[in-house]
């Protein structure tokens, strides 16, 4: 198979060719949520990014295991080695046991991503149902001499893996400018080595609920061992890409790729490792560390001071698409507003794609409007090709909908066009939005609100004596399992029994 994709991959610090290490298959990891709160916006980017490389991936014939994992223990406070575990900090305040803070917020974020429109992964690993792949990861780092054990707790050697190998590779980091930045009073660096050493297991403390046996320690995996098993697991010791924020590139990431080549794996992991951008809001990264998120699910409800009224899960992630995955994004109402805009020029121009048909007697076709109708369809997805630029191919939509305009209004003769070039525009539009940009028509109306306006028709049509509009309304409205009741107190409706 032989595609034209190109993607940049953080490792090399180009844009690269991609092709798969065994076609047709690909394999992809995305890290998954930390489960102890609501998705926010930030947390929108990367699922959505990584569901349109997904869908495009497979648009153009791969046949892609998509994995994503759920953390539901060791992500410690500080995002390192020290600190409450983040759900057990959650749960003890909540008096909940940690799993049912975990299963509340698995079940959040997996209605938020259905409500954007992104699939689930075709596996979705959970740290917690991995800990026996992580021991053994582990004793190959030891049996390698890259590990230590200190106190009952295992850590990642930094200094005698950067003797042979490189650690910094992935995010530029320069060991020596590290551990001259490294301050020495964080907690539990007392067991450590070197200040850059990070845990591959930690020795539970007497209060930590959260634990497993293993030949060092009842204790839990490090944060960054968590996806090395799992991905190795289930994508194999090398595997095509690797996906995630650019807050995740250090040390998460870095890290994996140490990991993975101080194992037996002795790869980078993935051959591709791919970053999205963060979302910004007043040019200030949105986090839960930092307290300036918005919750998806405020976004979908409006119940936020910083937004001036509701926008639907297409809106959310039209807004996202308009920007490519490299670039920063500020959060503004008005962009959303925008992109509500654009969002509905699209589907528009689905729906009056589904009413234009072909003239059944076809006129003599114009060699230059069928050379720039098949032009602005192959437009909508080259960009896609050069770094999945879903920015460019969005504005490309804008172009050929112009012309689907045209046509609907009558200006654009479809007759100067032949039937293939129709249909294959036809074809490729609505593949690019519905299949690949992943967007999908929302229900705009409501319901009870159009109900009112036909009762009203049905109550003048009454006052008139217009019994034929009145048999009319009853029998439309019984078609669709709703029946009439007219009571001394006026006119209500019941679901037909």
């Amino acid at each position: 198979m032989n595609h034209p994709l190109s993607l940049y991959n953080t490792l090399t610090r180009t844009k690269e060719p991609f092709t798969p290490i065994e076609s047709p298959f690909v394999g992809l990891y995305v890290c998954g949520p930390t489960v102890y709160g609501d998705a926010h916006l930030g947390h929108a980017r990367p699922y959505i990014t990584f569901d349109v490389m997904r869908r495009y991936l497979q648009y153009l014939g791969y046949k892609v295991r998509y994995v994503r994992n759920i953390t539901d223990v060791g992500h410690l406070q500080n995002d390192a080695d020290s600190g409450e575990d983040k759900i057990q900090k959650l749960a003890k305040a909540a008096q909940l046991e940690p799993m049912e803070v975990v299963e509340k917020y698995t079940n959040s974020f997996h209605q938020d991503m259905t409500s954007l429109n992104v699939l689930p992964p075709d596996i979705e690993p959970r740290a917690s149902g991995h800990i026996i792949e992580q021991i053994e990861m582990i004793r190959e780092i030891l049996e390698n001499g890259l590990a230590y054990e200190s106190n009952g707790s295992i850590y990642f050697d930094v200094p005698a893996y950067n003797n042979q190998h490189n650690y910094g590779k992935l995010s530029g980091r320069v060991i020596e400018d590290l551990l001259s930045n490294t301050r020495d009073n964080l907690e539990g660096q007392e067991e450590k080595r070197s200040p850059l050493d990070f845990a591959l297991w930690k020795k539970a403390s007497p209060t930590h609920i959260m634990r497993w046996p293993s030949p060092w320690s009842e204790g839990f995996p490090g944060w960054h061992l968590e996806c090395s098993a799992m991905s190795r697991k289930y994508l194999g010791k090398q595997f095509d890409i690797h996906g995630g924020g650019l807050d995740l590139m250090f040390p998460h990431h870095e890290c994996e790729i140490a990991q993975s080549q101080a194992s037996h794996n002795h790869t980078d992991a993935a051959r591709f490792w791919v970053h999205n951008n963060l979302i910004t809001i007043n040019g200030k990264k949105m986090g839960k560390s930092l307290g300036n998120f918005i919750t998806l699910g405020e976004f979908f409800t409006g119940s936020h001071e910083a937004l001036q009224q509701a926008y639907s899960p297409m809106t959310v992630r039209f807004f996202i698409l308009q920007a490519h995955y490299r670039s920063t994004l500020d959060f503004s109402n008005e962009g959303l507003q925008a992109a509500r805009k654009g969002y509905l020029k699209v589907i528009n121009g689905l729906r009056i794609l589904d009413q234009l048909q072909y003239p059944e007697t076809a006129g003599t076709v114009d060699a230059k409007a069928e050379e720039e109708i098949k032009k602005l369809t192959a437009e909508l997805f080259e960009p896609l090709n050069d770094d999945l630029n879903t920015a460019k191919s969005i504005a490309a939509l804008f172009n050929l909908l112009k012309k689907i305009n045209s046509m609907h209004t009558g200006g654009f003769k479809l007759e100067t066009i032949s039937a293939e070039t129709f249909e294959q525009m036809r074809t490729q539009y609505r593949s690019l939005v519905l299949d690949v940009l992943g967007l999908k028509i929302e229900q705009t109306a409501d319901a009870q609100s159009l109900l009112d306006v036909v009762l009203g028709f049905y109550k003048e049509a009454k006052e008139n004596k217009d019994y034929g509009k009145v048999d009319v309304i009853r029998a439309q409205l019984k078609g669709q399992g709703i029946v009439i009741k007219d009571m001394k107190t006026g006119i209500d409706w019941a679901y037909e029994e």
